[in-house]
C-alpha cells in the first residue's frame, strides 16, 4: 500500500454526493453533554442566534472520494493518542442542521496518508440534532505542517464546506501558514480514557 507524506500546499475540488440518513444514537453517552441544560452549551461560533460562518481552507492534495460510513476511524492495530472529536453542524441562525455531511481524513500518528485506501478515512451524517461525534486519534505531523484535520462538511442538496481542525498550544502553530486560530478545536474537561475535543461547524445555507 503506498502512502504519502508530503505538504497540504494545493487545493482540489471534489463533489459530495450527500444522502442517506443519520447515524441512529451516533452520539449516545456523549462525554461533555450538560447534565444542567440537558443538551450542549452554547458556543463562541453560534449564541444569540446570530453565527459566524467557519472559515474555508484548501482540501491538500491528499483527498480521497467515496470514504466508508464510519464514526470511528480506529482499526485493529491502530496507533496513536484516541481522541474524540464531537460538535454540532449549525447554520448561521444557529439551528441544528440534520443529517449534514461530515467527511474527514487525516494522517496516521507517523504523520502520513494513506492515498490507495481508506486507513484514517471515513464519512458520517449528523444526527437529528446536529450533532456529530468522531473517534479518531491526533495526527501525526510532518515538515511544513502543524498537526490538523481535514474535513468536508455539506447540508442536504447545500453547498460543500471544505476546511481544517486544529489543536491548541501546538508549537507548530505558529510556523503554519495555513493554520488559523478560528479553527482550533476546545479540549474540554472527560472522565473518559481520550482526550475530548469539541469544534462546532456553522454553515452558509
Amino acid at each position: 500500500m503506498r502512502k504519502a507524506r508530503h505538504m497540504d500546499g494545493w487545493p482540489r475540488r471534489r463533489v459530495l454526493q450527500a444522502g442517506g440518513l443519520a447515524l441512529a444514537g451516533m452520539v449516545a453517552g456523549n462525554p461533555w453533554r450538560s447534565a444542567a441544560q440537558g443538551g450542549l452549551p452554547p458556543t463562541p461560533q453560534c449564541d444569540g442566534g446570530k453565527g459566524q460562518a467557519t472559515p474555508r481552507q484548501t482540501a491538500g492534495p491528499f483527498y480521497t472520494p467515496n470514504t466508508p460510513k464510519r464514526a470511528s476511524l480506529l482499526e485493529a492495530g491502530t496507533k496513536g493518542t484516541p481522541i474524540v472529536v464531537t460538535g454540532l453542524v449549525l447554520n448561521t441562525r444557529c439551528e441544528p442542521i440534520a443529517g449534514a455531511l461530515l467527511d474527514f481524513w487525516q494522517t496516521d500518528a507517523d504523520g502520513v496518508y494513506d492515498n490507495q485506501g481508506y486507513t484514517m478515512r471515513g464519512h458520517q451524517f449528523a444526527d437529528a440534532k446536529g450533532q456529530y461525534r468522531l473517534e479518531t486519534i491526533m495526527p501525526g505531523v510532518y515538515p511544513g505542517r502543524t498537526r490538523h484535520i481535514h474535513v468536508k462538511v455539506q447540508a442536504p442538496h447545500g453547498r460543500v464546506l471544505t476546511t481544517q481542525l486544529y489543536f491548541p498550544n501546538e508549537a507548530q502553530n505558529r510556523r503554519d501558514g495555513i493554520y488559523d486560530e478560528r479553527l482550533e478545536v476546545a479540549m474540554l474537561p472527560s472522565s473518559a480514557a481520550e482526550p475530548v475535543a469539541r469544534f462546532d461547524f456553522v454553515l452558509k445555507v
